[in-house]
């Protein structure tokens, strides 16, 4: 309509055209060119019909599979084979069924069973109802303006975690972020920009003759490595503090870690805590390394990416005991608050701290004036300027369900991997690695006609064997330089009649392995 209103008013011979031409061309074009029909409420329906039929199907199926994988060279053809011809473009149901079928078969079953091996969860379904709704109505949420009600909620659910965090109400931030990844990152900016100012417009070049900025870690996620590079920090300049035999930042040698780093001209600007650890589920300290990092004007970050969710459970917050301290926290709701990914949320205990990761005017999009609506936009807070209305999927489930529906599921699975790691300390051949404070659980499988020196490779033998038997989808880890088997228990439908079998599962997959490898027969013990 916009485009045939400008033609009536323009001079159409001034362009050598005349209406009529212009009108006919365009009727030729919408009939032949532009597939409006594509855009038809009525065919929506029916392919939601179609999509939806295919997946509460999916969702029904409680069968025990992992993950079967497929030749690439298979499925890339397969995939080609279900596209188009030019100029055809006909919305085909059978096809649209295929893709779908396709789709579900050759991902992660995260619904079933067994499924034990990553740390993103299976949805609540009514969240991914909600992530349609997202995609159709397709709001960006880093302005008022474009999405009211997302904004508003991000502010709801600001308040309604910091009931468990205990900061001041008017002084903190929360921002929703693309991943745990790029909200580390953003941390991290924040940190750096508040310890070195001047580094935001003079770059690394201004600290001429000052301490190199470092980043003190314990087993980090290897996004902060990566952060450290982007942000011209870089690898060496990573301080690496001792781990205890739990997993978590030994406490003790803090002090003179940070101290030697800074006899050889560092200056730790900022502490990066885990709240579970991805290797294995293991919570650090906070709270005393909350007292040391503001004695020494250090900021502390907390990745809580898998474990920070518990902090909604009142069984298990105690685990994040201090995080009130830290000044800034973040957790992945599409972890274990099973959203659709991604779904990160990042907190700043203060709010002002919280504009410091990224400095710009662009006038198209910030406004100089601040009014009641822009106080809401979190664009100047975060690197994405079209994000996705993460939270809505999380502020739905809350409000029909409250915090509960998500504290009953973390509680049953941290539950259940206790039982698992108690089975494992009952069967004399396998070997237990550490006990478990969420549902990470790392162990090893250990016959009794292995040589010890063969233990590493086994054990990703073993998972690499049973991920292609596409029963159970386990992951591996190595622990203290040697690999383990690893689960993660993510579903809340897995018990342990499930472990078990997988035990079993991993015997018999070891005892073929021993059998019909002549490189590891002759690791055998005489």
């Amino acid at each position: 309509m916009y485009l045939r209103d400008n033609l009536e008013y323009s001079n159409p011979e001034s362009r050598g055209l005349s209406w009529d031409y212009s009108q006919e061309h365009l009727t030729s074009e919408k009939q032949s060119g532009l597939k409006l029909d594509a855009f038809s409420p009525k065919l929506f329906r029916k392919n939601a019909e179609i999509v939806i039929s295919k997946l509460e199907k999916y969702l029904a199926d409680s069968s025990i599979r992992g993950l079967a994988l497929t030749n690439p060279d298979v499925l890339l053809q397969t995939a080609k084979d279900l596209m188009a011809s030019e100029g055809e473009g006909i919305a085909d149901e059978e096809k649209l069924a295929a893709i779908i079928d396709l789709y579900i078969k050759t991902g992660i079953q995260v619904h079933s069973p067994g499924y034990m091996g990553r740390q993103f969860s299976g949805t609540i379904p009514l969240a991914g109802v909600i992530d349609l709704v997202s995609s159709i109505v397709n709001q960006p949420s880093s302005f008022y303006e474009a999405a009211q009600l997302p904004n508003v909620v991000e502010s709801i659910m600001a308040d309604e975690f910091n009931k468990f965090i205990g900061w001041e109400r008017e002084r903190f931030a929360m921002v929703t972020t693309s991943g745990g990844s790029l909200a580390s990152l953003t941390a991290l900016l924040a940190a750096r920009n508040d310890k070195f100012p001047q580094i935001w417009s003079e770059g690394i070049y201004g600290l001429s003759g000052q301490s190199r900025p470092a980043i003190a870690v314990g087993d980090a996620h290897y996004s902060i490595s990566r952060a450290a590079g982007i942000l011209g920090i870089g690898e060496d300049q990573i301080v690496r503090l001792p781990i205890n035999q739990k997993n978590q930042i030994c406490i003790e040698k803090v002090r003179p870690t940070l101290e030697a780093a800074e006899k050889r001209g560092l200056k730790v600007f900022c502490l990066v805590a885990s709240a579970g650890t991805t290797t294995m589920g293991a919570f650090d300290p906070i709270d005393e390394l909350a007292d040391i990092a503001q004695e020494k004007n250090i900021w502390l970050h907390v990745d809580g990416a898998h474990g920070g969710s518990l902090i909604v459970s009142d069984q298990l917050r105690h685990k994040l005991k201090g995080i009130a301290k830290a000044d800034s926290f973040f957790l992945d709701a599409h972890k274990m608050m099973f959203v659709p990914a991604p779904c990160t949320l990042l907190f700043y205990k203060n709010k002002e701290k919280s504009y410091g990761a990224f400095r710009q005017d662009a006038s198209y999009v910030f406004e100089k004036k601040p009014d009641i609506y822009t106080e809401f936009d979190s664009a100047e807070q975060n690197f994405e300027c079209t994000k996705r209305p993460l939270i809505m999927n999380l502020w739905v489930l809350w409000t029909l369900y409250g915090k509960a529906l998500f504290a009953d599921k973390i509680n049953y699975l941290c539950q259940l991997t206790k039982h698992a790691y108690e089975i494992l300390n009952s069967e004399a051949d396998f070997q237990t690695i550490h006990q478990p404070e969420a549902n990470l659980l790392c162990f090893r499988y250990l016959p009794v006609n292995l040589r010890e020196s063969a233990f590493p490779d086994f054990q990703v033998a073993i998972r690499n064997r049973i991920r292609e038997g596409g029963k159970f989808f386990i992951s591996k880890v190595d622990v203290n330089r040697s690999g383990a088997l690893r689960v993660v228990f993510m579903n809340h439908q897995i018990d342990t009649d499930h472990f078990r079998m997988l035990l079993d599962e991993i015997r018999k997959t070891g005892q073929e392995l021993l059998n019909e490898s002549k490189r590891l027969n002759e690791l055998l013990c005489i």
